[in-house]
């Protein structure tokens, strides 16, 4: 297999050398620190997480993405395009078929051994490692630059959202949020006025016990389940009749396909969550 790998990457990248010589280089530094060069904006894109496809399609090169992953769903567009990848795994022969100029994943997405393979294939790899909102912005801009698409667009527009509803929740009275799953999720609560009654907690995901969650007494629970439809996360929840969330009916769910994906809808979602702590305050 390491031999037909070889000469299809071959075969690529002459037919790639034709055309990079009258182009403008491109370069960005990814989340890893390391430096992607491109001889000119990438046109065939293996995209191997489903917030990267998401940004892509924001900065309008999801034309330009030859292979994404197996949840790789938004917009419509995306989900024909062909898979190549699956949680925590690819098929590195199916990469070299495509003949990528570009390969982009998620840092803590891919073990070190399949993150090792793929940089065998003597593709750029740009490596996407979210550690905060604004990462979602500084993303699309760096994708921007590696397409030709219009990243600077896509980031402006995303900052304007966060920072309208960082704004409008400001000044509002805190709510204690126990976050169900996910202790320290990247939206960061307090974009809405609120604050994990975990937030110290360590890792990033600990294991709370119901006794915890009992004495901390949240004002709110959250979870994300997939089209936002409640599921029986909440059954545990709603057998504690003293627990303020239950008292108030201020258990959410939100969409665990826009919340918990590192791309532009994350901000439509956010807004939904702060819609439903701002109901939660007129409750108390």
């Amino acid at each position: 297999m390491k031999r037909r790998i070889a000469a299809l990457l071959l075969a690529g990248g002459a037919a790639l050398a034709v055309t990079s010589t009258a182009s403008a280089t491109v370069s960005v530094v990814d989340d890893s620190g390391a430096t992607i060069v491109l001889g000119r904006p990438a046109q065939r894109i293996v995209s191997l997480a489903p917030h990267l496809t998401e940004q892509l399609f924001a900065v309008g090169s999801g034309a330009r993405i030859v292979g994404t992953t197996e949840f790789a769903d938004w917009p419509e567009a995306a989900r024909r395009i062909p898979r190549v990848g699956r949680a925590h795994s690819v098929d590195l022969e199916r990469v070299a078929a495509l003949r990528p100029d570009l390969i982009l994943i998620w840092g803590t997405g891919f073990p070190p051994a399949t993150q090792q393979a793929l940089r065998r294939l003597g593709v750029p790899l740009f490596v996407s490692e979210p550690g905060a909102l604004d990462s979602i912005a500084t993303s699309l801009e760096r994708l921007g630059a590696l397409t030709g698409g219009d990243g600077a667009g896509a980031a402006a527009a995303f900052r304007a959202r966060i920072g309208a509803l960082r704004a409008q929740h400001a000044q509002r009275a805190p709510v204690r949020v126990f976050y169900q799953v996910w202790s320290r999720p990247l939206m960061t609560l307090s974009v809405c006025g609120a604050r994990n009654v975990f937030e110290d907690l360590q890792p990033i995901a600990p294991q709370v016990a119901l006794e915890a969650v009992i004495a901390a007494d949240p004002d709110a629970i959250v979870t994300a389940e997939a089209g936002g439809k409640p599921s029986r996360a909440f059954e545990a929840w709603r057998k504690q009749g003293t627990l303020r969330a239950v008292q108030h009916d201020a258990l959410i769910t939100l969409d665990a396909d826009q919340i918990n994906r590192h791309g532009p809808r994350l901000a439509d979602e956010l807004g939904r969550l702060c819609a439903a702590l701002e109901r939660v305050r007129s409750r108390r």
